[in-house]
């Protein structure tokens, strides 16, 4: 059986849908998968053994350039490329009406989404040959479960172990991380995300990595954007002996995952790296200040919470300090520390 999956983004998107992929490959034996996924995200679909091909598309530039005539051959190179392959099946795995654009734009295969009820965008459903019904209201990994063993007509048990089952065996340190750390064991502090609500306080990083130094613990202080690296100089700048390595520049996501694979520990608010930590079985505690963690939360083995009352309410822009603070509590360095200490030693 040959089956393609378009998951385009975003990154935790992508590593929700591995346990999928894992279950499909036990089950049917010889399954061959192909992945359409953003060009910036390309390299993750490759990191699990049952994918074959990976066609990485630029939706989100074509999208913005459309009347172009550089996009439109863009496009049409794309999914010939694609079309070159016969597919049993093709699974929109986002609901999305971009999603489907794609999906029909595929010549072979059985098209299958989610149904009218299950959804992000109900229209999606529409352009389905084979609609699958999948509750909402459950965790993003359990419903792309149910949406591939339905669609691949094979049984799924609920809430059964997670397995993202990637190809890490052969990975080692890379040596931007070796040249600073040598074979020091160390720690990832994961400080960057998307939303200014979703971040927790500097100063709490800084007491953070205070406790974490004093314990003969080295840090790693990843960056995305400049605003990023600012931010991690200043936690970085707070300890001496270079203690904290804040990389010289942006670091791949291969790169990056490999440094994840090997630290001790991680700490991290809501962010697509986390998603990798936890698929990664590295310990890690995540903070969730006003996102959902068991809707949308990295799942993993050794993977830990802290929630604020706020969690479930997808704030974007606080209303007042009182909130402000209220997205705090419980989010403290202590709390942290006393969630690792039943995974990590001398901590």
């Amino acid at each position: 059986m040959r089956v393609l999956v378009v998951k385009m983004s975003s990154m935790g998107d992508v590593f929700h849908t591995f346990p999928a992929l894992s279950d499909a490959m036990r089950s049917i034996p010889g399954l061959q998968v192909d992945w359409i996924v953003e060009k910036s995200f390309a390299e993750i679909p490759e990191w699990h053994p049952v994918v074959n091909n990976v066609f990485s598309i630029e939706l989100r530039k074509w999208r913005r350039t459309f009347w172009k005539k550089q996009t439109r051959q863009a496009v049409q190179a794309f999914f010939q490329q694609v079309n070159q392959h016969h597919y049993d099946f093709v699974i929109d795995a986002q609901g999305l009406l971009k999603s489907l654009w794609v999906v029909r734009n595929i010549q072979t295969g059985t098209k299958v989404g989610f149904d009218w009820k299950s959804a992000r965008e109900p229209l999606a459903s529409l352009g389905y040959q084979q609609k699958v019904h999948v509750p909402n209201k459950q965790h993003a990994i359990e419903r792309l479960r149910q949406l591939f063993s339905k669609a691949l007509n094979y049984d799924y048990s609920l809430n059964s172990p997670i397995r993202y089952e990637l190809n890490t065996a052969d990975w080692s340190k890379p040596t931007e991380l070796t040249q600073h750390f040598d074979d020091d064991v160390y720690s990832v502090f994961l400080h960057g995300t998307t939303w200014d609500t979703k971040l927790w306080p500097e100063e709490y990083w800084v007491e953070l990595l205070q406790k974490v130094v004093d314990k003969g613990r080295k840090v790693v202080l990843p960056w995305g954007n400049q605003e990023e690296l600012e931010r991690a100089k200043r936690i970085a700048n707070s300890v001496k002996n270079d203690q904290a390595w804040v990389p010289d520049v942006s670091l791949g996501l291969t790169t990056m995952a490999r440094i994840l694979k090997f630290s001790d520990f991680v700490v991290s608010v809501d962010t697509g790296l986390s998603h990798v930590a936890a698929a990664l079985d590295v310990p890690m505690v995540v903070l969730y200040r006003v996102t959902d963690s068991s809707l949308v939360g990295a799942k993993g083995e050794h993977v830990m919470y802290l929630e604020s009352a706020l969690s479930k309410q997808y704030i974007k822009k606080f209303k007042n300090a009182q909130q402000y603070e209220s997205s705090l509590v419980g989010l403290t360095t202590e709390n942290v520390l006393s969630l690792l200490k039943g995974k990590v030693t001398k901590i």
